[in-house]
């Protein structure tokens, strides 16, 4: 062995080793006879967005499950670690559109098709390095069941659940409040819009007999009524009379609701349908009109013909200045309240009725509860289970319907003569559903990205080998960042259980984020971000992986510096010396076997660090089986440089030769346990000590778990 360990002479050497061995791929039963007999564990990789190289937050996923998967694979478990890649919706197009404006054009410049073609080729570009950067960062999938989400037998599998929700009545048309941002020119879920705290104006107006307070005076011309609460006894009289829209001098009546709070503002509130989810849901129950000054792009329409085509920050500066040169201000003030914006763009967000594809959610909500309170579904981390549990209950119906051209398209075709809808599970049907007329237009929207990455465990599982879906699924675990699940983990429960009737996993494993030094969430804006690639080049992916499991519960934040990587380089390179330190004291002879099995010994420093050994092996054991990873690679840590390097090793250069067997079964047990953690550098020495073995057990990766 070389003085010291180089790990960018033998990690890509060791990682096509382990490619050509096949030793990713597991090898399910054919029989159903052999299947009852044999243990599955199956995590299906989160799809990575193939839109940019990995980050650090990637990299916390990848050394998670891969020590799971290299764990379980080593306990003779039939064992699938299934990658994938995620197209990515909007978040994609974001991403191309940004470029596209680098280059002075924009996506406005592409019909559809173009515009398609052009991402899919950055994103199969994209794709090929994310796979290399995974291979990089020593994850043991099954590159040959890769699958991505505009995969057509995906697609057809997402296209035959939309098909199937919506003949048993799960999906609809609707006209309805969405959240909508005109810079991304398409509508979101409630999950995908950031609420922040911002500080406003709040400007109180003279609307006649009553005086309203409101935060959008540029929305003034689209109000139908004013509303108060019943019981506020200071408006209870104006009830039934009419108020007058400044300006405008539009007459709209004095309503009573009890979602008005009366103790906001004057108590009184302009009743605007097409601009807010709470005067919608108050015009619906009075059955007001509803009238739009907003158009796709955030310009005012439907006004006065100073104020069309503004934006509407431009717009409400100009109509409060009329409104105090007409005398209809009675005062603003400051107050701070919670205003939604894009998770993508960052832009405000404008709430708007338009008319979409919706998923009533209570039905498949309340079953997806029953599966985590019946235990069917486990979260560890019980903080996270009543997270998950409080996030169903609260879903509104589903808007999965995107302006986007970057995705699956809704396989919805309107009728030109009844203007009815007919529902395909792909392909242009030849006349209508309806009146059978042959006049039809698909539908131009996409499905929601979650919509598709939701149905990810079984659609992926159904289009690998045939006996997949039968013996890994329901699959073992499912890991993500808990800022995730109500985006990803509830959509999965509630879909995949609609559609298999089985839940789609057995366990969700909840990881933190990965935050700096300081505990502060990395970005690019701060100045702080960690390449999770740049420090496998430097330090190796071995300490990378020991440092983003480091110090910290897996449900916890953890806090990464590129010190914390260095002094895990020093452990890869403190475990390489000690087994040096072993192997120089072997014979040179092409037949000598290194020790594997526990050798007999009367010593007392052997027999002390053998005892130090089993409880190692079973303490390990037993972390591992509660996932407490951190504790699991602390505990491997303190005994290979404690008890192993600076105790026994120590002592036993007294008597070398009397104890060379039971250095090599320490060593040897040694590398099994740390396997799952640093797989490079415990393969690179595994391969140097079993130079002349042969088989199975020539591979670490293959060899079996320490019994305890």
């Amino acid at each position: 062995m070389e003085k010291a360990y180089d790990h960018t002479k033998y990690e890509s050497k060791i990682y096509q080793l382990w490619e050509l061995s096949n030793a990713f791929s597991p090898i399910v039963p054919k029989s159903k006879n052999e299947r009852l007999l044999a243990k599955p564990f199956c995590i299906i990789m989160p799809p990575p967005n193939a839109n940019d190289p990995l980050h650090i937050g990637h990299a916390r996923f990848v050394a998670i499950e891969d020590i799971l998967i290299r764990y379980h694979r080593m306990k003779g478990e039939v064992t699938l670690w299934l990658p994938g890649s995620d197209h990515a919706g909007i978040e994609t197009q974001f991403v191309f559109e940004k470029r596209l404006k680098e280059q002075g054009k924009s996506r406005f410049d592409f019909d559809r098709n173009t515009l398609y073609k052009m991402i899919m080729e950055y994103v199969q570009t994209n794709t090929k390095t994310m796979h290399n950067q995974l291979r990089q960062l020593g994850a043991s999938c099954d590159w040959s069941r890769h699958k991505f989400t505009l995969d057509p037998d995906i697609v057809q599998v997402v296209l035959n659940t939309f098909k199937k929700l919506y003949d048993e009545g799960y999906i609809y048309r609707g006209k309805r409040i969405v959240n909508y941002c005109p810079y991304c020119g398409t509508n979101f879920s409630e999950l995908e819009v950031d609420y922040k705290e911002t500080e406003d104006e709040i400007y109180h107006l003279n609307y006649g007999v009553i005086n309203i307070a409101t935060t959008r005076p540029e929305t003034i011309f689209a109000d139908v009524a004013v509303a108060v609460n019943p019981n506020d006894k200071k408006h209870t009289s104006l009830i039934g009379k009419t108020a007058v829209i400044p300006i405008i001098k539009r007459e709209v009546p004095i309503i009573a609701d009890v979602l008005v709070d009366p103790n906001f503002g004057t108590g009184a509130l302009k009743i605007t349908p097409a601009h807010s989810a709470t005067d919608f849901d108050i015009g619906i129950k009075h059955k007001l009109p509803i009238i739009s000054v907003l158009d796709d792009q955030g310009k005012m329409t439907n006004c006065p013909v100073e104020y069309l085509g503004l934006k509407a920050n431009q717009a409400r500066k100009k109509v409060v200045e009329d409104l105090e040169t007409q005398g209809y201000l009675i005062k603003k003030e400051l107050i701070t309240h919670t205003v939604g914006h894009c998770y993508r763009c960052k832009g405000t967000i404008e709430p708007k009725v338009s008319e979409q594809w919706f998923v009533k959610m209570k039905e498949l909500s309340r079953k997806a509860i029953k599966l985590i309170k019946d235990k069917e579904i486990v979260f560890p981390s019980r903080k996270y289970e009543k997270f998950a549990k409080n996030w169903l209950k609260s879903l509104r119906d589903w808007n999965i319907s995107r302006q986007i051209v970057w995705g699956i398209q809704i396989p919805a075709f309107r009728c030109q003569k009844c203007l009815e809808w007919t529902i395909t599970n792909g392909g242009a049907p030849q006349n209508c559903h309806f009146c059978k007329h042959d006049k039809l237009i698909q539908d131009q929207d996409t499905f929601d990205t979650w919509f598709s990455s939701g149905q990810w465990p079984y659609a992926t599982l159904k289009t690998t080998n045939p006996n997949d879906f039968e013996f890994f699924y329901p699959t073992t675990i499912m890991n993500t960042s808990y800022d995730i699940i109500p985006f990803w983990i509830i959509r999965m429960i509630m879909l995949g259980f609609y559609e298999t009737q089985k839940p789609p996993f057995k366990v969700v494993l909840v990881h933190g984020l990965v935050r700096d030094k300081h505990g502060i969430k990395i970005s690019k804006s701060k100045g702080n971000v960690i390449d999770p690639i740049e420090m496998v080049e430097k330090y190796g992916s071995d300490a990378l992986r020991m440092g983003l499991i480091w110090g910290a519960n897996l449900d916890n934040d953890i806090s990464l510096s590129e010190e914390n990587i260095k002094g895990q380089r020093n452990f890869c390179n403190k475990l390489w010396n000690i087994s040096r330190f072993v192997l120089a004291n072997i014979p040179n002879k092409s037949n000598y076997k290194f020790q594997i099995l526990k050798p007999k010994t009367k010593n007392s420093d052997d027999k002390e660090i053998l005892q130090k050994l089993t409880n190692t092996v079973k303490k390990v054991t037993k972390l591992l089986d509660k996932y407490r990873l951190n504790e699991a690679a602390e505990r491997i840590y303190s005994f290979i440089w404690k008890d192993f390097a600076n105790d026994y090793l120590e002592k036993s250069k007294l008597r070398k030769v009397e104890a060379q067997p039971v250095l090599e079964y320490v060593l040897s047990i040694s590398l099994k346990l740390a396997h799952p953690f640093m797989p490079f550098v415990t393969e690179t020495i595994w391969q140097e000590i079993n130079k002349n073995s042969s088989g199975k057990n020539n591979l670490l990766i293959n060899s079996s778990w320490p019994k305890n």
